[in-house]
């Protein structure tokens, strides 16, 4: 009886394998198994990605913030502005006692070949420390020498400062400045300093009043300790 019972059994359990209801419930099965996986292997894709994108932007900082300036996370103080139609990412440096040590801001200049992404990196006294460009479609061997591995070109904005020059000033040499031009090309660097320029003023005008109005304070110069 036993034996006949198990045959039974298996003789159902095959009929039961052959009906459309166990074949459903093995596709579904399946495919819960497929996406979990999927699921998965997306997190792990984006975390990666979401932490190569930030060390990205770190050493996008550093270049124009020195680690020595600040003991915050920048990334943390990252905040947008809009000014005058213009787009700004704004990023504070701090020491340990919260003051602030300098600002990297992020913004766009209008390119000959289109957008021209810079970062500006300021002191407290809001003079120039350096300017990166972090990408652009500019004309290779002519527009391209604003990157900082194509030319020293950027190195000329260093301690530059809205006291230090003229508004006048503030422009390529051919428009009367003091900035160089490239041979053949000078709708480029003229972008840039225009869009410095911009950020120094918008700076001066928006960005810092706000941030000392939040409470924030500027660390205090050489001259004044």
């Amino acid at each position: 009886m036993v034996q006949g019972g198990a045959c039974m059994s298996s003789l159902a359990l095959k009929q039961f394998k052959e009906t459309v209801s166990y074949q459903s419930l093995l596709l579904g099965g399946v495919t819960a198994l497929a996406t979990a996986i999927l699921f998965l292997v997306a997190n792990l894709t984006a975390s990666a990605i979401q932490q190569q994108n930030a060390q990205d932007k770190m050493d996008g900082l550093n270049q124009v913030l020195p680690p020595s300036l600040y003991s915050n996370d920048l990334l943390a103080t990252e905040r947008g502005w809009l000014i005058s139609d213009a787009s700004y990412r704004v990023f504070i440096a701090k020491n340990a006692s919260e003051a602030i040590t300098g600002l990297a801001i992020q913004s766009v200049a209008k390119g000959y070949s289109g957008d021209i992404q810079l970062l500006v990196g300021l002191d407290a006294q809001q003079q120039i420390i350096a300017v990166r460009v972090l990408s652009h479609t500019e004309t290779p061997g002519l527009g391209d020498k604003i990157e900082r591995a194509k030319s020293d070109w950027v190195d000329s904005f260093y301690q530059q400062s809205l006291q230090r020059l003229s508004m006048k000033q503030w422009a390529v040499k051919k428009d009367g400045g003091v900035f160089d031009q490239f041979t053949g090309a000078t709708i480029t660097p003229r972008a840039v300093v225009g869009q410095v320029q911009q950020t120094l003023l918008a700076v001066q005008q928006e960005i810092l009043p706000t941030l000392l109005s939040e409470g924030y304070e500027l660390a205090k110069g050489d001259s004044d300790e």
